[in-house]
């Protein structure tokens, strides 16, 4: 192979799913919450999977960490069954959960060493004490640590079997702002490192700061995906200030009452800077001052929630029995 043919070779994805369906029940009482979805999750990236509420998340992941069987369509982790071919694909993945529920009279390196015990090819409890920062906590019972110290705890657990494949399943739950910056910058070692994440979060802004893609599921299916340049492309900007008490000018769109609270109007825009600009004009010309005036461009927020709310009933997950 020459270098030109190296440099656009298909590399395979991690994780490769098409069609995955999950299905919970049976005849008039089943219901698909995972309903067809495609996933491609690349070597090296961090991807979020984030859902709104009965979206199919957490049954999404239950598939993609061999958890349970799909009801359909085809799902490979490192060209593997992640069910079938669990002993060849459970080496090379960790697991931090939303709650490790960690023995709490065991210290941090009895319950580290504990954990390397079942892992194939472990680091060392040190290695990995002094990457999560908890090398002075060594020596401390699980339950006397804070909450986001056995946060981090439950992230020594995933690493000490040296992954390359990570889920991350609300990894700052209970941080605290200082704690989480950290975390934030352990992960973005780790991805130097070539290790890829699956990460899940409520915190939005994490999923802006950490992910190279993003897949938003809804209604059990993907709603978005994309970077999140290519997520809110196409969403509209906003223009929030308080009520002036006078006739706004016309602009691209109409004037509505802020969802921020009482007193203060909104506009909704695709043509932001236009906008703006022939608003502070007219601010001007009138020698106005716009208080609490802020124009936000289209964020991760601003898509989900908009995702979150929609009602159209023609997407609304139904059961897939028989009906009478």
């Amino acid at each position: 192979m020459t270098a030109g043919e190296a440099s656009t070779a298909t590399v395979d994805p991690v994780i490769a799913a098409m069609g995955l369906r999950r299905t919970y029940g049976s005849g008039a009482d089943a219901f698909e919450a995972v309903r067809g979805i495609d996933l491609d999750i690349r070597a090296g990236e961090v991807f979020a999977l984030l859902g709104t509420n009965g979206a199919g998340k957490t049954s999404t992941l239950d598939l993609l960490e061999g958890l349970a069987e799909p009801s359909g369509g085809e799902l490979a982790v490192f060209g593997l069954d992640p069910r079938r071919d669990r002993r060849r694909v459970r080496p090379l993945t960790g697991i931090m959960l939303q709650s490790g529920g960690l023995p709490g009279e065991l210290t941090v390196r009895e319950t580290l060493e504990m954990w390397r015990g079942t892992c194939s090819n472990p680091t060392t409890a040190d290695a990995v004490l002094e990457r999560v920062r908890l090398t002075d906590r060594a020596d401390v019972r699980v339950r006397a640590l804070s909450g986001g110290e056995q946060r981090r705890v439950d992230l020594a657990c995933a690493l000490i079997g040296q992954p390359r494949l990570l889920f991350l399943d609300e990894p700052t739950t209970g941080l605290d702002p200082e704690s989480r910056r950290a975390t934030w910058q352990l992960l973005a070692e780790l991805k130097r490192d070539g290790v890829t994440m699956v990460l899940t979060t409520h915190y939005l802004d994490e999923a802006e700061a950490l992910a190279d893609r993003i897949a938003i599921m809804h209604r059990g299916t993907v709603a978005r995906l994309g970077t999140l340049r290519e997520i809110v492309e196409g969403h509209p900007a906003e223009i929030v200030l308080d009520d002036p008490a006078v006739p706004l000018p016309a602009l691209s769109a109409a004037w509505n009452q802020a969802p921020d609270g009482a007193g203060r109007v909104a506009l909704r825009t695709h043509r932001l800077q236009d906008d703006l600009h022939t608003l502070l004009d007219w601010a001007a010309d009138r020698g106005l001052t716009l208080s609490g005036l802020q124009a936000r461009h289209p964020s991760l927020e601003s898509v989900f929630l908009a995702i979150a709310t929609e009602d159209d009933a023609t997407h609304s997950p139904e059961p897939i029995g028989a009906r009478a």
